[in-house]
């Protein structure tokens, strides 16, 4: 039986590989997994509970407990997970916990999809490295800075974008430097910078890496 094709994309926060993952997914009819979910789900449960993400026992319990499904999307997305999912995602113990719930959704695409699209910090390096095509999407941390700011702004309309970049560069800084699974791209990663780019021409960037691979498996 065929092994799925895979297309694993990696990058920093606010890069824009979510966006470019999901359409992906829909133009290619894939399934979709945004990793850094099950993360800020780890982080939202703490948080809801009132225990603590720089605990070693108290995230690698949570990793162990989370039920994918019952994630609020929406409670997932406020900037304080996203900084405490940050944390949590730098425990080795985490990442054990959540690392073959990925591989599995790789393997074997739910909903019958004939292949999948992982977006997050590690998959063609660590989850995925057999993908059939990694890509790396990044920015300049101002742009993203920018991005992420203005998503908060109606939400906190005293932040910052100061704030908002200093949290990019840290956030940055500890997903580079853990030392379990660093963010980076893999040998074989196309690399897509969209710091001056639209999602339409970094769509057509990750085409021009994707159809070609995708007529080459086929064959």
């Amino acid at each position: 039986m065929a092994t799925p094709p895979v297309i694993a994309v990696d990058g920093p926060a606010a890069s824009g590989k979510g966006t470019l993952s999901r359409r992906i997914a829909e133009t290619y009819g894939f399934a979709y997994l945004d990793t850094g979910s099950l993360y800020r789900g780890v982080a939202w449960s703490l948080l809801v509970a009132g225990r603590d993400p720089e605990s070693d026992a108290d995230a690698a319990a949570a990793a162990a407990d989370l039920d994918a499904a019952a994630i609020d999307g929406d409670a997932i997305r406020t900037d304080a997970v996203g900084v405490a999912a940050s944390r949590v995602a730098a425990k080795p113990a985490v990442r054990a916990a959540l690392l073959e719930y990925q591989r599995r959704f790789a393997a074997s695409p739910p909903g019958g999809a004939k292949g999948s699209v992982l977006d997050g910090r590690d998959i063609g390096t660590v989850v995925c490295p057999e993908a059939t095509v990694k890509l790396f999407v990044s920015a300049a941390p101002e742009v993203r800075a920018r991005r992420r700011w203005l998503e908060l702004r109606a939400e906190d309309p005293d932040l910052a974008e100061e704030t908002v970049l200093a949290d990019i560069r840290a956030r940055d800084a500890r997903d580079a430097g853990r030392a379990d699974a660093p963010m980076r791209p893999a040998a074989d990663a196309v690399l897509i910078d969209t710091s001056s780019m639209t999602i339409d021409q970094a769509f057509a960037a990750a085409r021009a890496a994707i159809d070609p691979a995708l007529t080459s498996a086929d064959d």
